[in-house]
């Protein structure tokens, strides 16, 4: 049987990427080779400060899914970014030129990748642009082929207030939202867009199959909480760090902070923090499902993959309530609590670790929440129904 052929478009694909968009939109588009021909059209970029071109330019199968690379034309100038995004973030005092530079320092710069989507466009039934902020749904999105699908990951930064992204999601002719809190903000954003269709979709969330493996000699009877992704600044690691040790100064409890993932900051120099470095999705797992809890400080995220993860192993989430996403997690599971200052966080620690029934039953209410939302049989069908709904010209199959 001849499948309907599906496309996204991902700044970066591969399964030596590290990223949350990035390994979503591996998740979904390989899911969905099951009933759809589906293709990914990308960069050769790997690493996504700079956009260098690292991957082989050409066309090869992974996990099933036809990957289309292409190279960008230039790597990012990080002063000329940094320089171009103190005029332009957070002030409507600069021109539409200047967002448009901001857009070519932001990159990956690759107009060869939308020339020739372009040309095939007609033979997609649907094509995803992945991620609002990048060069390629940016610009991709204004060429406005009529099976384009926006899956924005969108929640409440500087970008998304540049005038450029109006036109962006106004183009859309439909849209994949993770959360309800990611669809409320954008409806706010950008008023008009409500009447185009839609649907709160996100991804599955699973173990990884197999057995998964012990936990490491160095963690082993420790109690510890865990934090999950890339160190950064941005993702409010250097708050964690700081209320962490100063919980541990005030309470003198043998409490570790254990980090998986790459470091792109500073980590202090401090016994009780102990990184892991990158580790496998099964070590991840395992690492999590030993936890007191997992934390969490990013202010920015749309869905958060690795709250959903520690609530399917059972475990509760400490979360920063600044971050409407993952306060609306908590609020709906059951399965966590948030806060808004350091006072709440060192009772909110306290409380999980003095109330260990409680944590338990949050536990267990993080896996019925995941259970009944982020199933992949029902991730699909979603897809599926959003799918069969665009109305295009003409599609072709697979050849």
């Amino acid at each position: 049987m001849v499948k309907t052929r599906v496309a996204f478009v991902c700044q970066r694909y591969g399964v030596k990427v590290n990223g949350g968009a990035e390994l979503y939109c591996r998740q979904v588009a390989e899911r969905l080779t099951s009933e759809y021909d589906v293709h990914v059209y990308t960069t050769c970029a790997m690493d996504y400060i700079t956009w260098a071109n690292e991957y082989k330019e050409g066309t090869e199968l992974i996990n099933g899914v036809t990957v289309h690379r292409f190279r960008s034309i230039c790597e990012r100038n990080l002063q000329r970014f940094g320089e171009i995004s103190g005029k332009v973030l957070g002030t409507w005092q600069h021109s539409d030129q200047e967002e448009l530079e901001w857009l070519q320092e932001q990159g990956p710069v690759c107009p060869a990748l939308l020339d020739e989507l372009e040309q095939h466009r007609h033979e997609y039934k649907a094509i995803f642009f992945m991620t609002y902020l990048y060069y390629l749904t940016a610009m991709g999105m204004l060429r406005h082929f009529e099976n384009m699908v926006l899956i924005p990951t969108v929640h409440d930064e500087p970008p998304v207030y540049l005038r450029h992204y109006e036109k962006v999601f106004s183009a859309a002719k439909a849209f994949v939202w993770n959360t309800h809190e990611e669809r409320s903000f954008a409806y706010r954003r950008f008023p008009g867009i409500e009447a185009i269709p839609g649907d709160i979709v996100a991804l599955g969330i699973e173990k990884p199959k197999g057995t998964l493996p012990g936990l490491p000699q160095n963690l082993k009877g420790l109690q510890y909480i865990v934090y999950a992704g890339r160190i950064d600044e941005i993702k409010g690691c250097g708050e964690m760090f700081q209320y962490f040790q100063r919980y541990k100064e005030l309470s003198g409890s043998d409490l570790k902070l254990v980090l998986i993932g790459k470091p792109v900051m500073e980590i202090p120099n401090d016994p009780d923090i102990i990184s892991l470095g990158f580790v496998s999705e099964e070590m991840k797992f395992t690492v999590i499902g030993s936890a007191l809890a997992l934390v969490l400080f990013s202010h920015f995220e749309s869905l958060s993959m690795v709250v959903l993860e520690s609530m399917l192993m059972g475990r509760p989430v400490l979360v920063t309530g600044k971050c409407e996403v993952l306060k609306g997690h908590c609020i709906r599971s059951n399965a966590g609590l948030y806060f808004n200052s350091f006072d709440e966080f060192a009772y909110e620690l306290r409380y999980l670790r003095g109330h260990r029934h409680e944590a338990e039953v949050m536990g267990e209410n993080g896996k019925h929440y995941v259970y009944d939302n982020y199933r992949w049989s029902v991730v699909v069908g979603k897809y599926r129904r959003l799918i069969e709904g665009l109305s295009t010209a003409s599609v072709g199959g697979a050849d």
